[in-house]
């Protein structure tokens, strides 16, 4: 995958800051992919930008690893595309933390991936998360605890909800 641009986030930011001045205080918000590869990047993105994505969910020990702080309800972040184009901003609406196996229905559903059931969510989370721990020398399996996030589109206007 591409670098991410983030001269893209920052203008993106700018005009969402331009129409939101509530936010202006607000630092400009981290620019991420979603997926660990360009076509995952860019099919959870047209997901989000044009179906039902509205959720996801990430490893506890990725925000480690990146030493990022974990998402707060009411953070906003920039989702970027494969070629690292900052595509739109998201801001959290709920957030808990548990054990991948966790994972309930209604959460499966509303991150609209596959065919929507808990247990395709499942076999494919965890064989992400298996990808993503052998990185960094981790072993993964059903316990690993995640951060599931739920969150709303925010911008660009066309796409939010």
């Amino acid at each position: 995958m591409d670098a991410l641009d983030k001269q893209s986030a920052a203008a993106m930011w700018a005009e969402y800051i331009a129409q939101h001045p509530e936010h202006a205080e607000e630092a400009e918000p981290p620019l991420e992919r979603f997926g660990d590869s360009a076509e995952m990047a860019d099919e959870l993105l047209e997901l989000l930008l044009h179906g039902p994505k509205r959720a996801t969910a990430a490893a506890v020990f990725e925000f480690r690893a990146e030493q990022e702080p974990l998402p707060r309800i009411g953070s906003h972040w920039i989702v970027a595309d494969a070629r690292g184009k900052a595509r739109a901003i998201l801001r959290s609406r709920e957030l808990r933390i548990g054990p991948l196996r966790s994972v309930d229905d209604a959460f499966a559903w509303d991150e609209g991936e596959g065919d929507r059931t808990r247990d395709s969510w499942v076999d494919a989370h965890l064989r992400y998360m298996k990808r993503s721990c052998a990185r960094l020398g981790i072993e993964a399996d059903e316990q690993l605890e995640l951060v599931f996030e739920r969150f709303d589109v925010v911008w660009p206007p066309s796409v939010a909800d």
